[in-house]
């Protein structure tokens, strides 16, 4: 039950979501357990967003939330994944992005909880 929320300072085109939406899809595989069998991707773009201060340059916040938990050496990976993602899709240079790791142990599906 991994859901990634991807929060950016800049445009995002439907093909360019799309095409986001499919390599996170392989890059949750990253965590064990996880598939894109069970991943909701959500995709907020023109935000306000500053980082250091300024809001010149393409910025993005990623929040992913899993059920369960996983290892640090996981998170080391899918954080690479992602930014690698951002950049090769976006232009947005890996550090000018934060990626937020929640874990949660409570998650409601189909009128009832895991």
């Amino acid at each position: 039950m991994p859901y990634i929320n991807t929060k950016t300072n800049i445009i995002i085109s439907k093909e360019k979501e799309v095409t986001i939406k499919q390599k996170l899809g392989k890059a949750i595989e990253l965590i064990p357990g996880k598939t894109e069998d069970w991943l909701m991707v959500s995709f907020e773009d023109q935000c306000s967003l500053y980082f250091k201060g300024e809001s010149d340059k393409a910025i993005a916040y990623i929040e992913v939330k899993i059920f369960g938990s996983s290892s640090g050496s996981a998170y080391d990976k899918l954080t690479g994944a992602i930014t690698n993602i951002l950049n090769e899709e976006l232009n947005i240079a890996p550090d000018q992005v934060y990626v937020k790791y929640e874990e949660v142990s409570n998650w409601g599906w189909n009128g009832r909880n895991f």
